[in-house]
């Protein structure tokens, strides 16, 4: 069964949420989260889930290079594992990616709106299927864990920016201006991922953003974040983080994932996080 954007059934991402618990053991509790995600992506984002007799893969066509195409999701119920189900999945997917246009597949995530940076190395079946179907590694990412048990205070450090003429907020109404913000300074990708999160705070000086963090926009992950180059050296960056942070423990987390990680020594001296998911990205071309 297969269905595209605005067609795909209920049914059919219920059943991907079911056969997504099962089989994703490494990202069980966000599952259902991670399918419903991605069936919300930017309006302009071609995209389908095809799915049945216990699995599904969930494809989209890149926005930025419409001939590169997207394997959003893969996942097959444990109960009918080693059936070749996967490599049907896949071929499916690489079908309708040639009929969108697509002349390239990826393993990769597909900004904004993605599950994994690729495929995580712990789910070592999904890399051997995607190497036995031709697929080259040819990039790799990785994320970091942040442990939400650790002190996550900033009083001290917000009190020293007030100081400074610098406000730290959570969005709220002003959460239109701080995605214009991100627009401008960075990119329309991390704009979305700010108006589609769960928590965003900014810092601010007479008016002006000087920067934003961001989480929930990938289910449960942090990120992004960024501060302007009228920022630096201010320590809002930290501030921010923690303040995220901080909201996604009174969420009911115990970590969180610092996701398709950058700056590793920030992130490690600020919260004391560390490099632990690592992804492998996949490509091949299609004939």
């Amino acid at each position: 069964m297969s269905d595209a954007g605005d067609a795909v059934s209920g049914k059919l991402l219920l059943g991907a949420a079911e056969v997504a618990r099962a089989a994703l053991v490494y990202d069980a509790g966000e599952a259902a989260a991670l399918v419903r995600r991605l069936a919300e992506p930017p309006p302009d984002r071609r995209w389908t889930a095809i799915g049945d007799d216990g699995g599904v893969v969930m494809a989209s066509v890149s926005t930025r290079d419409p001939a590169v195409g997207h394997l959003d999701l893969l996942a097959v119920h444990p109960r009918v594992q080693g059936r070749g189900r996967g490599r049907e999945l896949v071929r499916a997917a690489e079908e309708w990616l040639r009929i969108e246009g697509a002349t390239q597949a990826r393993f990769t995530g597909n900004p904004p709106c993605y599950a994994w940076p690729g495929i995580d190395v712990r789910y070592t079946a999904a890399a051997c299927l995607a190497e036995s179907l031709g697929y080259e590694r040819y990039d790799v990412a990785w994320n970091m864990t942040a442990d939400l048990s650790v002190d996550l205070s900033v009083d001290s450090e917000v009190a020293r920016l007030a100081r400074a003429g610098v406000a730290v907020h959570a969005a709220g109404e002003s959460r239109e201006r701080v995605v214009e913000f991100v627009r401008e300074q960075w990119n329309d990708s991390w704009a979305w991922e700010a108006a589609n999160a769960s928590g965003l705070h900014y810092a601010e000086r007479e008016g002006e953003i000087l920067g934003f963090a961001a989480w929930g926009a990938r289910p449960a992950w942090f990120g992004p974040m960024g501060t302007a180059p009228t920022a630096t050296g201010l320590g809002v960056g930290r501030v921010l983080l923690r303040r995220c942070l901080a909201e996604q423990r009174a969420a009911g987390q115990s970590d969180a994932q610092i996701g398709w990680v950058g700056p590793l020594r920030f992130y490690s001296r600020a919260v004391g996080a560390r490099a632990e998911r690592v992804f492998w990205l996949y490509r091949r071309d299609l004939a």
